[in-house]
């Protein structure tokens, strides 16, 4: 296994997280880096301009920066945003003692919105830092001043891969020429070194105002690949691929009112697995699950010293829960439309005939006048809460349990055999019939999870939870003096 590069990104903040140290270390963690942060200066900044900026006594930056060299390793420096000559000063000076295998600078100097970031005595303190620098990432205003720093005719400070190779000879430093900022169908960046072009690095331009902290993020992805890959070409190559999806994946972030940040997450998430809600209400009820198993019911049902009448006052009682559990399945029915309503019918359909057919040739004419029991109320109560809601989806959570933990109960209790005094009831739940219902009741409940608001979505895990204890406390039921509670 490859080692986790440990890359420290030097900058200023940014509160909304689009930019500065925020938008580094996220660019760092979806190239697979260990991120760490030195701050600069504290920007109070949004989506829509720079407010203020904040910089702190240097002596205070000397101690960040000492904090973390002092005790970690350091793979990889980001650069960002210095801000005043005295900054930039106290960074070289640390960077000249301790010499990371990997410095790469973006010069901040320009913000996306257009505001100065850098003063001229910072850009001019920027000289013995660029020195130290392997690979530095201006935009074009940034390139512009760089180019003036290294004393560029102005024939040259025009033309970017002409100011690239003054910067690039001025202090021997790779210098990546973005063109994010020009016109066309593509975005095309030039890798310049001393000895001239290197390579061109090329794009689709992706239709987007949402460019908030693309110079942080691709220079902190490149700080991060190269010290992964060992090679600057593969480095930019891989990180621009990146960008281009997260600025992608920008519009759907809607976060603020003006340039609003890339989607650094963009690449990791379409590589994650589609999330299933069902799968995860399973796993949250797991101990549930496993007290249910173990209790003395289905122990001695599965055993077959279980006393045939208390399985008798057993299903009197699911018959009572049946009786209403096809109520609300039917209601299910007339609330969906096509094959999710065909479904729930017909599954209402089945609750009937299963209470006429195995219980009522179970019961035989005993325990037929039984009441409710308390359990069986609670758990009916919860049932009509969850309609009451007026949700579908909320009642198809509620209602997946009954489904989910029978068919779960039957592959648990296994195949008996064929005098087992209770051989027909368990063969009815390890069918494979009935697994294929529950099967298609949990798609059913998964496809109304994903539809719905994130406050739906919590009201339908809290529902299948509750159905879930209730499950438990029905198997316990028959076997307990108590009447089953399941708290709130």
């Amino acid at each position: 296994m490859a080692a986790v590069p440990r890359v420290l990104s030097i900058a200023g903040t940014d509160p909304t997280g689009g930019a500065g140290l925020q938008a580094d270390l996220k660019a760092i963690a979806a190239q697979d880096g260990y991120g760490m942060g030195v701050v600069t200066a504290l920007v109070a900044q949004n989506t829509c301009g720079v407010r203020s900026v904040h910089v702190p006594d240097v002596a205070f930056l000397r101690e960040q920066l000492d904090a973390v060299s002092d005790d970690v390793t350091v793979d990889a420096v980001k650069i960002g945003m210095l801000g005043t000559a005295e900054v930039v000063r106290t960074v070289t000076s640390w960077l000249r003692e301790h010499r990371p295998p990997v410095v790469v600078v973006d010069p901040v100097m320009v913000a996306t919105s257009g505001d100065r970031l850098l003063d001229e005595d910072a850009a001019a303190a920027m000289s013995a830092l660029l020195d130290l620098a392997d690979l530095v990432t201006p935009n074009r205003a940034e390139l512009t001043v760089l180019a003036d720093l290294a004393g560029a005719a102005p024939s040259d400070a025009s033309d970017a891969s002409a100011a690239a190779l003054v910067v690039a000879r001025a202090w021997d430093v790779l210098v990546l020429a973005k063109g994010g900022h020009d016109e066309g169908d593509t975005a095309d960046d030039v890798l310049v070194s001393a000895a001239g072009v290197v390579r061109a690095f090329s794009s689709p331009r992706v239709a987007t105002t949402n460019t908030h902290g693309t110079g942080c993020s691709l220079s902190s992805a490149i700080a991060t690949r190269v010290a992964h890959d060992g090679d600057w070409e593969l480095a930019i190559g891989t990180a621009k691929t990146w960008l281009t999806a997260a600025l992608r994946g920008a519009d759907a972030l809607r976060v603020g009112r003006g340039h609003g940040p890339v989607d650094h997450g963009a690449v990791v998430r379409a590589a994650l697995p589609t999330p299933s809600w069902t799968d995860r209400w399973w796993t949250d009820v797991e101990d549930l699950l496993q007290e249910t198993i173990a209790c003395d019911f289905l122990v001695r049902l599965r055993d077959g010293t279980l006393d045939t009448d208390v399985f008798a006052g057993y299903l009197a009682q699911d018959v009572h829960y049946l009786r209403a559990y096809e109520r609300h399945l039917g209601q299910l029915g007339t609330w969906s439309s096509g094959d999710a309503a065909a479904f729930w019918t017909a599954s209402a359909q089945g609750c009937a005939d299963e209470a006429r057919d195995l219980h009522h040739r179970r019961l035989a004419g005993t325990h037929t006048d039984d009441p409710v029991h308390p359990t069986c109320a609670g758990y009916l109560a919860h049932l009509q809460a969850a309609a009451d809601t007026g949700s579908a989806a909320v009642l198809a959570a509620a209602v997946l349990p009954c489904f989910r933990v029978y068919a779960w109960v039957g592959t648990q209790l296994g195949r008996v055999p064929v005098d087992h005094p209770f051989a027909d009831w368990v063969a009815a739940y390890d069918d494979e019939a009935f697994a294929e219902a529950s099967a298609a009741a949990t798609a059913r409940v998964e496809e109304l999870a994903a539809a719905a608001t994130p406050s739906e979505r919590g009201a339908m895990a809290r529902a299948h939870r509750r159905s879930t204890a209730w499950e438990s406390a029905f198997f316990r039921m028959p076997l307990s003096d108590a009447p089953g509670r399941v708290s709130a």
